[in-house]
């Protein structure tokens, strides 16, 4: 039963600090740390939802849950199960590993459908989208939309659209740009996916949906962060209030676009400069790594 509680407290601390996360504005000043904090409540969030289940159905055998998952697989082999585990034990494992079944198939299917749909949007911009020697490094599509994006994956994919190039001055394509290529270098889109696939397995936990939607806007920080690395943050900033003020924005499906999400919260982080609080991200890694750890530790004893 004391791996039970272990694992309901685990799910209980993964619940109380996303909603300290998703509260605090210190995340704003440093989306890398918080992005981190947030992947490991996501990790201690599906181990816990399937620890739960198997160590409640688990509790006869008296021991860790990884050692009593291997004693339940050799006794069902040699059909000898202990007094006192019946049906009802055996269901809750199944319950158990059927989350954690849950978890990994909407994850594959994450994966293929974001796959399929970059596949599919790759053929297409080989098909209408143009180089352009006044945007290098990047494929311009003959569309008088609002479009800026990043086509992530092995072959990554930077696309401004014709009405981006009349809509921007020069200081300001280059912002964007450097914006959309560092979606691609740090995979932006593997650092959502497991999110996606939590909000997906477990729909009705509401802030889970809302962590998600978090993570979209620290992913969406963090890259406007490595552009103001090189360009100031005035030239950001009005290119992200220009994309505001169009509203017609088009970012197509798996792609990340500079002009997705919160652009007036954006704008003014961008235009309020504050330095990282170091000490208190460090101290929010620290405690939700610890959180994370929990779990897995309970798997592995």
């Amino acid at each position: 039963m004391a791996y039970t509680l272990h694992f309901a407290a685990a799910m209980l601390a993964c619940w109380l600090i996303a909603q300290v996360l998703a509260g605090s504005t210190w995340t704003w000043r440093s989306p890398r740390v918080a992005i981190l904090c947030w992947q490991a409540i996501g990790l201690g969030v599906g181990l816990s939802a399937m620890g739960l289940p198997i160590a409640l159905g688990l509790a006869p055998y008296q021991r860790g849950t990884g050692s009593a998952l291997l004693a339940l697989a050799d006794d069902l082999r040699h059909d000898t199960l202990p007094a006192g585990l019946g049906a009802v034990h055996l269901g809750l494992v199944g319950v158990g590993l059927g989350i954690g079944a849950v978890l990994l198939t909407t994850t594959v299917r994450s994966v293929h459908a974001s796959v399929r749909a970059q596949r599919r949007h790759r053929d297409l911009l080989t098909l209408v989208a143009r180089r352009d020697p006044t945007v290098p490094g990047a494929l311009v599509l003959d569309h008088p939309g609002a479009a800026a994006y990043c086509l992530p994956g092995v072959r990554p994919r930077v696309v401004v659209s014709a009405g981006t190039l009349s809509l921007l001055d020069r200081a300001e394509l280059a912002a964007v740009l450097t914006h959309e290529r560092a979606h691609a270098q740090e995979r932006h889109d593997l650092v959502l996916l497991p999110f996606t696939a939590l909000r997906r397995a477990l729909p009705w936990f509401r802030w889970v949906r809302a962590a998600h939607e978090r993570v979209s806007l620290l992913v969406e920080m963090r890259a406007d962060d490595k552009a103001r690395e090189l360009h100031a943050e005035a030239p950001l900033a009005g290119a992200l209030r220009r994309f505001a003020a169009a509203g017609n924005r088009i970012t197509p499906v798996g792609a990340l676009g500079v002009g997705d999400r919160d652009l007036d919260v954006r704008v003014q982080r961008l235009l309020v400069t504050a330095r990282p609080p170091r000490l208190l991200g460090g101290t929010a890694l620290a405690v939700t790594t610890t959180v994370a750890a929990l779990p897995i530790s309970l798997f592995l004893s």
